[in-house]
């Protein structure tokens, strides 16, 4: 007797890796925008990390990748980052930064995954979200 073949495939809504941008500057997280969906990123934006906090506390599953600037208004990207890990330790996290360097988290007991110095050029975030995304 023949076997029927099987076929397995991916089902037809395969889902996008779901990425948190959060910057207090609008432009970078329309660039931000701009640079991920075309590697088939789910792009969440936001202007503060507080609602940021709170998405990323609600959310079940958590985000795939979280990309937090350093320098904001009421929290900084250390601050929102220690908050994530506490809820999820194993969250994948890069830190961008035009004011500080990779001594913000030096000896700290929450660290990035990753840290990117502003300014930087497209296909440096994308080479980072992209090894991120993949590890």
């Amino acid at each position: 007797m023949i076997q029927p073949e099987v076929i397995i495939t991916k089902p037809a809504t395969a889902t996008k890796p779901l990425v948190y941008v959060v910057d207090d500057e609008a432009m970078l997280l329309e660039l931000a925008r701009v640079i991920l969906e075309p590697l088939g990123c789910k792009i969440r934006s936001f202007a503060d990390p507080e609602s940021a906090l709170n998405a990323f506390t609600e959310a079940l599953p958590r985000p795939d990748l979280l990309i937090t600037d350093y320098a904001m208004h009421r929290m900084n990207g250390m601050e929102l980052i220690r908050a994530c890990r506490r809820l999820e330790p194993h969250q994948k996290i890069l830190l961008l930064s035009g004011t500080v360097g990779v001594e913000v988290f030096t000896g700290a007991p929450s660290k990035p995954d990753r840290f990117l110095a502003k300014p930087y050029r497209a296909p440096q975030l994308v080479e980072l979200v992209r090894d991120l995304l993949s590890s």
